[in-house]
């Protein structure tokens, strides 16, 4: 019998092929994860440069570049770049945005430890990666550069106060304190610069986005190729708008009265971190430059001052449990004959503290009344954690004690004023300086040192919060630092005088007192929460459409 032509006989069985026949393609098997990444690693990597361009021209805003309008560009460029981007995507490009960025910012932070500079800086990318995030969904909506710059609102107002009280350094205010957008302070703060300038820089992206597009139909019918120019031209013009609103407001000087003031620089040792050089060479120096300034006055060269303001740390030692530091500030104050607003350590209120402190000393009663910095420096004035902590980063116990806060405004009276104590980088915190204003301070001194960042344009960079404060709040600011930079910033926020670093230099100058406080100091934070509620609420809602629309799309299926 012929065999059924399903069956094969063992003997003719053979073992199937494992080579693909002719004709047809073997399915290929997943790529490897390094091959993977690297794709996506190519295809991101033209959009990242834009981001990482974008982060370094804000570096370059800052002082002591000081290139303001790179601050709109860079905005522009940042909202540009998360064109059509997913969630994931947009929070990989504000990383790499805001990670060169405040590595150039914060480079001042080498100082101390380099690596600060990139651990800080990655901290403080984190919030951008958020707000990037948030900034896809916005888009989803119309008007998208309104909700944008109020992200950008929301992203400062969270970054200004977490964790440990937050960093404020690198805020867009603090770009624009000598722009058109300057006077914008008086009404709502640092918090409303930030708004217009990214507000501007968004608008700056929409009319690129719709310039592209009109450029794309340029072939088409003339009423429709100008249907496609007007929006871009429209987004031009606010921009502008924007830009231009700020010369708008009034900025208020008038005085009901002056004080004449003597900054004394006394200079330290060394800059750097060991800037103290050998026990009380600080309180000597500031010493001298008075006893000099004392001399000069007897000998009718320079006009006697009302008080004489002395930086932050100008006694590197404990004045009340060091009698000869106590003797030396005494003798230079009584040489000089007036108050002295001198800054010292002190220890207490127990045995693992110390403050940060103004005190008014004068010439006939001694020590008196005193502000206490109210906001030590995480890691640098105080270890959060500090049992944790130094067992883990040994370094840390270079900071032997804590600093203690203060829990009071810096209004003193010192001789003829009443003037507002501000302590050093609480010059970048808006709450401190506008609870000074507003507890009765006529004019504002940043006691501040900054010897530890001299030459690394950390100086400079702080000045700039001075003068948008002085704008702000509409007072004269004086700022007194150990080695510089001393200055006298007048309430539209001109630098009138200013001394080098790392010199011994007295600053004489009359400063007018004004009771008068601005809006900005009326409304507080109603500004920036409303702006930053207002951003997150776009996203709430482009959220909430997004998931309507993908559910009745699924129904109609």
């Amino acid at each position: 019998m012929r065999p059924r032509p399903d069956t094969v006989s063992a003997a003719t069985a053979v073992e199937p092929s494992t080579e693909p026949s002719v004709g047809v393609t073997a399915k290929p098997g997943k790529a490897p994860r390094r091959e993977r990444w690297a794709a996506t690693a190519r295809r991101a990597a033209p959009s990242s440069a834009v981001a990482a361009v974008s982060g370094c021209a804000l570096a370059l805003a800052f002082p002591p570049y000081g290139v303001w309008p790179l601050s709109v560009v860079a905005v522009a460029g940042l909202a540009l770049v998360l064109e059509g981007r997913t969630v994931r995507q947009a929070a990989w490009l504000g990383f790499a945005f805001a990670f060169p960025f405040f590595l150039w910012l914060l480079v001042w932070l080498r100082s101390v430890i380099w690596l600060a500079v990139p651990l800080l800086s990655a901290v403080e990318a984190a919030y951008f990666v958020l707000m990037a995030a948030l900034i896809v969904l916005a888009r989803r909506l119309p008007w998208w550069p309104l909700w944008t710059a109020c992200l950008w609102v929301a992203q400062e107002l969270v970054r200004d106060r977490l964790p440990f009280g937050g960093f404020p350094w690198g805020r867009l205010a603090f770009a624009n304190t000598g722009s058109p957008y300057t006077p914008l302070a008086a009404l709502g703060g640092a918090p409303l610069v930030t708004f217009a300038v990214a507000l501007s820089g968004t608008l700056l992206a929409a009319a690129a986005l719709a310039g592209h597009r009109a450029y794309a139909a340029r072939r088409a019918a003339a009423p429709r190729a100008l249907a496609a120019a007007l929006p871009g031209a429209t987004a031009l013009v606010l921009s502008a708008a924007v830009l231009l609103s700020g010369l708008l407001v009034p900025v208020h000087t008038n005085a009901v009265g002056h004080v004449r003031v003597a900054v004394v620089q006394g200079n330290v040792q060394q800059p750097g971190m060991h800037f103290l050089g050998r026990p009380m060479q600080i309180l000597d120096n500031h010493v001298k430059a008075t006893l000099k300034l004392a001399a000069d006055i007897e000998a009718g060269t320079v006009p006697k001052p009302d008080i004489v303001l002395w930086p932050e740390n100008s006694s590197d030692l404990d004045p009340f449990s060091n009698p000869a530091a106590y003797d030396k500030i005494s003798q230079a104050v009584q040489a000089v004959g007036v108050p002295v607003l001198v800054g010292a350590l002190v220890d207490g209120p127990d045995k693992d503290h110390v403050q940060n402190e103004g005190i008014v000393w004068d010439p006939v009663t001694g020590p008196g009344a005193h502000y206490t910095k109210q906001h030590p420096v995480p890691f640098g004035e105080y270890v959060p954690f500090r049992k944790a902590l130094t067992k883990v980063v040994p370094m840390l116990n270079e900071i032997p004690r804590d600093f203690y806060p203060g829990k009071d405004t810096g209004v003193l009276r010192i001789g003829p004023a009443r003037l507002g104590d501000v302590i050093c980088f609480e010059v970048a915190y808006d709450g401190i300086v506008r609870d000074t204003v507003n507890a009765g301070a006529r004019a504002l001194v940043v006691q501040t040192n900054n010897a530890t960042y001299g030459r690394t344009g950390q100086p400079e960079q702080q000045l700039a919060m001075s003068r948008l404060r002085a704008i702000e709040h509409g007072r004269a600011i004086v700022t007194a630092a150990t080695s510089g930079i001393s200055a006298i910033v007048a309430p539209d926020g001109k630098i009138e005088q200013r001394s080098a670093e790392f010199t011994q230099q007295v600053l004489s100058a009359d400063i007018p007192l004004r009771d008068e406080i601005t809006v900005a100091d009326r409304v507080g934070t109603f500004p920036e929460w409303s702006l930053a509620i207002v951003g997150l609420l776009s996203c709430a809602a482009a959220y909430a459409l997004g998931r309507r629309d993908r559910t009745g799309m699924a129904k109609g299926q």
